[in-house]
């Protein structure tokens, strides 16, 4: 693909770039789209919808409406980062510290909900919002009802199995994670997911939670066998930090082999990794080639071990990964064969 680029290999404002969907929720799909949106303004968000804690939760039980809280922090990711988009993006991130009801409620949240019950309609009520915000991208549910998590937790004092529902209740849980699944088995997927997924140059996974933001995309029946049929690449990019609970046990290769557990159809083009975070290079070099992928060492981090990626960072390993894969330029130096 021939595009203009800056002086720093940027493209210039205005380009389209590549065609990207990228899946995940919460702070670790916040940090690809912030990412994404220096190499990209052709972006699609596709964002879990199974939240039933804080804000959100209280509103997907009050109104019976899909969770807001992952889509508005998608859509404040992709906001404009002139005046207007930043100052809009503060406004819908903003939390209510009262002694009522608004007590911790996202104003972001509010406001989506509202324009769903005025449109009565989710997705144009997201397309509105990303215009207030001039998002470069577009943001789509997972799945179009709410979804719930379950999972089947060995309990850490007698090896004994537990089920517990919900993600924070997951999320929470004792123990070591299982097996999980999500409620109801088989969801809608809108066709504006499907088309995305279908007409995507690149499909990227990750970070986040791993089995409540991450896999569970694959387990909706329509969206695995989207991913899977679809022509374009794919890529992983791997937490930066173990997860309390859900994750603590786990290497990095092993977050790689459970999405071949849980889709064993689904294969990647690469694995993005930081090194520090790595404990065994080989053993996550041969987990990536298990699903057909290369691993690409970048320091991704903001910081020593700080946990969180460096947009920029991650930005610059991301279009490394997009060129090496595609053959535009030659592989970087440090591509893992």
């Amino acid at each position: 693909m021939s595009m203009l680029l800056d002086k720093e290999g940027w493209p210039l404002r205005g380009e389209a770039g590549t065609k990207v969907v990228a899946f995940g929720g919460g702070h670790g799909l916040s940090a690809t789209l912030r990412a994404l949106k220096h190499i990209t303004h052709q972006l699609t968000a596709v964002v879990t919808v199974a939240d039933d804690g804080g804000s959100s939760g209280r509103l997907r039980s009050e109104m019976e409406v899909l969770p807001p809280g992952d889509l508005r922090m998608a859509l404040a990711s992709l906001c404009d980062d002139s005046e207007w988009g930043l100052t809009w993006r503060d406004v819908m991130q903003h939390r209510f510290k009262t002694e009522g009801e608004l007590d911790n409620h996202a104003l972001g949240n509010l406001l989506i909900v509202a324009i769903w019950q005025l449109l009565g309609d989710e997705l144009q009520g997201l397309d509105w919002v990303g215009k207030l915000l001039k998002a470069h991208g577009r943001v789509l549910p997972m799945a179009s009802v709410p979804l719930e998590i379950e999972a089947d937790m060995i309990l850490p004092e007698d090896g004994s199995q537990r089920t517990y529902r919900g993600q924070v209740n997951v999320a929470k849980a004792p123990g070591r994670v299982a097996d999980i699944r999500i409620i109801p088995s088989n969801p809608p997927v809108s066709a504006e997911v499907k088309q995305a997924i279908a007409e995507a140059e690149w499909i990227v996974l990750g970070p986040g939670s791993w089995y409540t933001s991450v896999l569970p995309h694959l387990l909706v029946k329509e969206l695995h066998d989207a991913l899977v049929s679809t022509p374009a690449r794919r890529a992983l990019i791997l937490n930066l930090t173990e997860q309390a609970g859900e994750t603590d046990s786990l290497s990095a290769a092993d977050h790689v082999r459970l999405l071949g557990k849980y889709a064993p159809s689904f294969a990647l083009d690469v694995v993005i990794a930081d090194p520090s975070m790595v404990e065994d290079i080989d053993d996550l070099e041969a987990a990536a080639r298990e699903l057909g992928a290369r691993l690409l060492l970048r320091q991704v981090c903001i910081g020593s071990r700080s946990g969180l990626h460096d947009p920029l960072r991650l930005a610059a390993a991301l279009r490394d990964a997009f060129e090496g894969v595609l053959g535009e330029v030659n592989a970087p130096e440090n591509w893992l064969a």
